[in-house]
């Protein structure tokens, strides 16, 4: 066993352990820190992989990002996470027959997986030789040539998404004042301002 696959186990175990970790850990804070450990060696896979691009997306978005705004969130909000617990508590045997029951499709589909004849050729074929071009320009060509209209719909929904969750979660409360930007902007300074001829010994009225 070389180098390559000795890391290669390395990081798969470590994905693995962390993202049980994520999922079992009773701090949310450490949860988070497991998620981070987690996205950490799925860049390493990537890097493997000969996808460095990929893998520093992965860090720089999901890792530099993502996750330290998870950390922020969870530590900034005060949560009740004991009423939490007792609330999963209840689901919890629902959640375990509909976990056994994903596990044996699992099984099922591992036991009945057969390769195709021309599946290695098909895979080979989506994108062009490593050897020829790199595979930054290579996914650069795959985005935003072959699949630019994917690639745009998609964007387009994420930005929906993004409006419906500020429509959906904006309150207007009249107890609170708010800054009036176009008033700001149009006031007449004329009126906006009044010179007081102060004379020494007096104070304003």
């Amino acid at each position: 066993m070389g180098i390559a696959d000795f890391a290669f186990y390395a990081f798969a175990t470590v994905v693995l352990i962390a993202g049980l970790m994520v999922v079992v850990s009773r701090n949310p804070v450490h949860s988070v820190l497991w998620l981070i450990l987690a996205f950490l060696s799925a860049a390493g896979l990537f890097v493997l992989l000969g996808a460095e691009f990929v893998a520093m997306l992965l860090i720089i978005v999901y890792v530099g990002a993502v996750a330290v705004l998870f950390l922020f969130v969870v530590m900034m909000l005060d949560v009740d996470f004991s009423a939490l617990k007792a609330e999963m508590t209840r689901y919890l045997p629902l959640a375990g027959l509909v976990g056994l029951v994903l596990l044996m499709q699992m099984t099922l589909l591992f036991g009945a997986w057969q390769t195709a004849d021309g599946a290695m050729g098909l895979r080979a074929a989506v994108a062009p030789d490593p050897a020829e071009i790199h595979n930054t320009h290579a996914l650069g060509m795959l985005i935003y040539d072959q699949y630019f209209i994917l690639f745009q719909l998609a964007g387009l929904i994420l930005l929906v998404s993004m409006i419906g969750a500020i429509v959906l979660t904006l309150r207007k409360r009249k107890d609170v004042k708010r800054q009036d930007v176009l008033a700001q902007m149009y006031r007449d300074p004329a009126k906006a301002m009044e010179l007081k001829d102060v004379k020494p010994g007096q104070g304003l009225g």
